[in-house]
């Protein structure tokens, strides 16, 4: 999808600058992004964005060039590889070249357990206002991706191949900083090389971040301002469903019932289970008989005593 904002206070409007983006390939202008909802996570991928303004010669009237080519929201892809765009008071009001390449695809999926988005550009060749021969960023390819999975790490990860060109210079870009080239007469370029960025639920990969500050002063165009954005992606997890299978229990309580019948054993009836407190064994006892045993211990050595007497006497 190719969405078009462009926002412009009351000293523009009065000025009668208006701003129409033309995109080739069949897809219809205006027509809405999808949008994931819920707990299925989201993703996103453009090819490009640009956010810039443009001040014509009298530098009474800027007007704002706010376009993008293949941007989606999942369910969603794109793969259209021309954007023009037409600005009142430049280029005579005709069409002009904003991006153009062999192959531009975004492409954004998300399903119950992965959100994703992915960019890839080759052989891209970007124009701003003003210098209709000489290419802002000539490019040979571009990706970024960003992978949301439920339960993991979210991974980001953006790659620049090939050779690149700005304001027909050709320079060599490093992961480490910003790269700026200037250009007397021209212009100035900053490019920010790979960036990526990862949360614990989301990620973000842009190829190249360019701030732009040129003075063409050529086809009623003074300066041209702002920042543009080639191949982004970014994603946010999923929420990890339940697994469906019951936690087991540390405490030995657990699972057991507050009235649970006594086991079942094969014990005779009459007698009692064996491990109860003061138990006997298995004889038909009870926890008395010692007291009982003792008593007739007694009683046994008394009358003995008694024997031994009455014989004495009778002898």
């Amino acid at each position: 999808m190719n969405s078009n904002n462009f926002r412009m206070p009351a000293r523009r409007l009065a000025a009668v600058a208006t701003v129409t983006a033309l995109t080739a390939g069949p897809a219809v202008l205006g027509a809405g992004a999808a949008h994931a909802t819920g707990d299925h996570g989201r993703a996103s991928a453009v090819v490009l964005r640009t956010g810039l303004d443009v001040s014509l010669l009298n530098k009474t009237v800027n007007v704002p060039l706010a376009v993008t080519l293949n941007e989606v929201q999942a369910p969603r892809s794109a793969e259209k590889t021309a954007l023009t765009a037409r600005l009142d008071g430049v280029a005579g009001g005709r069409p002009f070249t904003v991006l153009g390449a062999e192959a531009a695809q975004s492409r954004a999926t998300v399903t119950s357990r992965l959100a994703e988005g992915s960019v890839r550009v080759a052989h891209a060749r970007l124009h701003v206002p003003g210098l209709p021969l000489l290419s802002l960023v000539e490019v040979g390819t571009v990706t970024a991706k960003a992978t949301c999975e439920a339960g993991k790490r979210p991974v980001a990860a953006a790659n620049v191949l090939g050779a690149v060109t700005v304001l027909g210079k050709r320079v060599t870009l490093t992961a480490g900083g910003p790269t700026e080239v200037k250009v007397p007469g021209v212009g100035e370029v900053r490019l920010d090389l790979s960036r990526h960025s990862t949360t614990s639920r989301t990620a973000a990969a842009t190829a190249l971040e360019l701030k732009v500050s040129v003075n063409p002063l050529r086809l009623n165009v003074a300066e041209v301002e702002g920042t543009i954005t080639l191949a982004r992606a970014t994603c946010e997890s999923p929420t990890a469903p339940p697994s469906g299978h019951p936690v087991p229990s540390h405490d030995p309580a657990a699972g057991t019932k507050p009235q649970d019948a006594p086991a079942k054993t094969d014990t005779a009836p009459g007698t009692k289970p064996q491990g109860s407190r003061g138990d006997l064994a298995e004889t038909g006892g009870n926890p008395a008989t010692p007291y009982i045993a003792g008593g007739a211990l007694v009683l046994v050595l008394v009358g003995g005593g008694a024997v031994a007497v009455a014989r004495r006497r009778r002898s």
